[in-house]
């Protein structure tokens, strides 16, 4: 009772109608308003039936979205917002066993015409995120150009496509190299080269393949390789070494 008798006088300092001249109206409503809160508090029997009142209020049953998707198994809309709500909702495992799930099991399963275009999209990337972390450097691969493809046809990231880009120059280019046998890389990054995103970022990709090669020792395929990024990007960073390395002295001819 004593506390709520000291925080009822300082609250009451701070709204006191005397002190607010400047709003006296709506001071007023809220001295009025914490009056009725004393008033009740104070008083065994009105904060009883208030704290039966507030309990019922709150202790009512929330509307549990994820359950109610759950409960709709045959429903693929609805198995596709309990994709997309799992992925919003920092559960990437569960997202992805359902989608893998319904990729595998349903052959009129579409999350594109589920979801819609732009939800599908971000979706995608969210998916496409989780396979990443997973170590799944492939299949993210896969669906972060597939985002491309999409961004191409109609924008709808826009400047947000130059995170996918980077994620993919950091899968082919650093994270899959260490996995993959040397072909299958070059393979990975000749099919980014074709999407033509910029000039510097083909010449990164053409000094990553000549880097490639010349950890085989194939020189000739390194130093053409290595020309082509350096007619795209002639202050193209990270090359002195490799220059070194294949015997790089000037542009090649043909």
């Amino acid at each position: 009772m004593d506390e709520i008798k000291r925080s009822f006088r300082k609250r009451a300092k701070e709204l006191h109608p005397d002190l607010k001249i400047a709003n006296r109206q709506y001071s007023d409503e809220n001295m009025r308003n914490l009056l009725a809160a004393y008033e009740t508090l104070s008083n065994p029997q009105k904060r009883k039936s208030y704290d039966r009142a507030f309990s019922i209020h709150f202790s009512k049953p929330k509307f549990d979205y994820r359950e109610y998707l759950k409960s709709r198994p045959d429903d693929l809309i609805a198995q596709s917002k309990l994709i997309f709500y799992s992925l919003l909702n920092s559960e990437p495992t569960e997202a992805l066993e359902l989608y893998d799930s319904l990729s595998q099991s349903r052959p009129d399963f579409s999350l594109e015409y589920c979801l819609g275009r732009e939800d599908y999209m971000d979706c995608i990337f969210l998916i496409a995120e989780a396979l990443e972390r997973n170590g799944e450097y492939i299949r993210a691969c896969q669906l972060y150009k597939h985002l491309c493809v999409l961004e191409m046809e109609q924008p709808y990231f826009h400047h947000f496509l130059d995170e996918i880009i980077e994620r993919l120059r950091s899968i082919t280019c650093f994270k899959m190299v260490t996995k993959l046998p040397p072909q299958a890389s070059i393979d990975y990054i000749k099919e980014l080269i074709r999407f033509n995103f910029s000039r510097k970022d083909n010449a990164f990709f053409y000094k990553k393949i000549a880097e490639i090669y010349c950890a085989l020792g194939q020189r000739d395929l390194a130093l053409s390789y290595l020309d082509k990024g350096l007619k795209l990007d002639q202050k193209l960073p990270g090359v002195k070494k490799l220059k070194e390395k294949i015997g790089y002295t000037e542009i090649p001819v043909g």
